[in-house]
């Protein structure tokens, strides 16, 4: 049985966070108001609860269920099993970072009444957005 960690994150827009996890692979995302318990790679039901949830069937054979937990502050909380954490680590865990701030950036830019003017992949990774506001 995998010990599940729990990662800090800054994720506070759970739309941002579930684009952001469709751009890393996922497309089988569960959404809960109430949070719902993980599951083991033997089916088994674990202590943990999350209202983001990747099942494991969508992950790997031997994964167990991938979690985003909502906190009192409002930032969801990652939950990966230690036997997970070898592929969903924290390169992987920066990418979908990095993915999130794209799309939290882009829905507060609009809610702000800014447009995106460029949005430019770099070879390095970082992406480069310009916003606009004009009066």
């Amino acid at each position: 049985m995998s010990h599940f960690t729990s990662i800090k994150t800054q994720i506070k827009n759970r739309d941002a966070l579930v684009t952001a996890l469709s751009d890393v692979g996922f497309k089988n995302i569960e959404l809960h108001e109430t949070a719902q318990h993980l599951y083991g790679y033997q089916g088994d039901v674990r202590e943990q609860t999350a209202e983001v949830i990747i099942r494991r069937q969508y992950i790997g054979s031997s994964s167990n269920d991938i979690g985003f937990k909502q906190q009192t502050d409002g930032q969801f909380e990652a939950i990966i099993s230690e036997y997970d954490r070898h592929q969903y680590n924290q390169q992987w865990m920066n990418k979908l970072m990095q993915r999130y701030g794209y799309h939290a950036l882009k829905a507060t830019a609009q809610e702000q009444g800014f447009t995106i003017e460029e949005d430019e992949v770099m070879q390095d990774g970082t992406v480069k957005v310009v916003v606009a506001r004009w009066a």
